[in-house]
């Protein structure tokens, strides 16, 4: 058989050109089946996904179901007195734990001579800590207002403020103070009071806060 030719140049060498055009050919192939493959593995991981997605969504349908049948159940006014039990259990632990000898050597430490306490309330604030009110007979507005210092400087009261003030007989100052009231059993107090008055009509302050102190709970 003639095969003829007529390129200016003539390139007769054609089993390089077959061998590129096969291996072209293996390689598209190669492509061809990969992307197959990859296509096959991408569609059954979606199709796994949907299952767990369908799964996981009828569990949650499950829990609130579960979670509407709980409520339902529940009687409010039952959960409600044990609630109150329990804060009134709390209270009463609190109070067992709490030291009123603690509590009466700070104000003993802290009492200037013409000022003095006539009732002291401890109780637990929501956030569970010791609010103490006290009720506090002062001759002056400065003598209240050097006992505030002093039971700050403590370093065991914090926040003190005076809720009320109003006139008591005698020409006396009545004055509610609130501070929150953090016990330190090992630590001594950090302000002094200062030297009872020896004048006649005025006692020392220690003869006069605990024996005027009324609470409700016994150290």
């Amino acid at each position: 058989m003639l095969h003829t030719n007529l390129s200016t140049r003539p390139f007769y060498n054609t089993r390089v050109v077959r061998a590129g055009l096969i291996g072209l050919a293996v390689i598209a192939a190669s492509l061809t089946v990969f992307n197959a493959v990859e296509l096959w593995r991408l569609q059954r991981a979606n199709r796994e996904l949907g299952q767990s997605v369908s799964q996981n969504e009828s569990v949650a349908r499950d829990l609130r179901q579960k979670a509407r049948t709980v409520r339902q159940s529940i009687d409010k006014p039952q959960l409600s007195l044990v609630d109150a039990a329990a804060r009134e259990a709390n209270e009463l632990i609190d109070r067992r734990a709490f030291s009123w000898t603690g509590l009466l050597n700070q104000f003993q430490a802290t009492l200037p001579p013409d000022v003095r306490i006539s009732l002291v309330q401890p109780q637990v604030d929501a956030e569970g800590r010791l609010l103490v009110a006290i009720t506090v007979l002062s001759r002056r507005q400065e003598d209240l207002d050097s006992f505030i210092a002093a039971l700050e400087q403590t370093g065991v009261f914090q926040d003190v403020l005076s809720r009320s003030d109003s006139s008591a007989e005698g020409g006396t100052l009545m004055s509610v103070l609130q501070a929150y009231y953090q016990a330190a059993p090992s630590a001594a107090p950090a302000a002094t009071a200062p030297p009872p008055t020896s004048e006649p009509g005025k006692g020392s302050p220690g003869n006069r806060s605990a024996a005027n102190v009324v609470a409700g709970g016994r150290p």
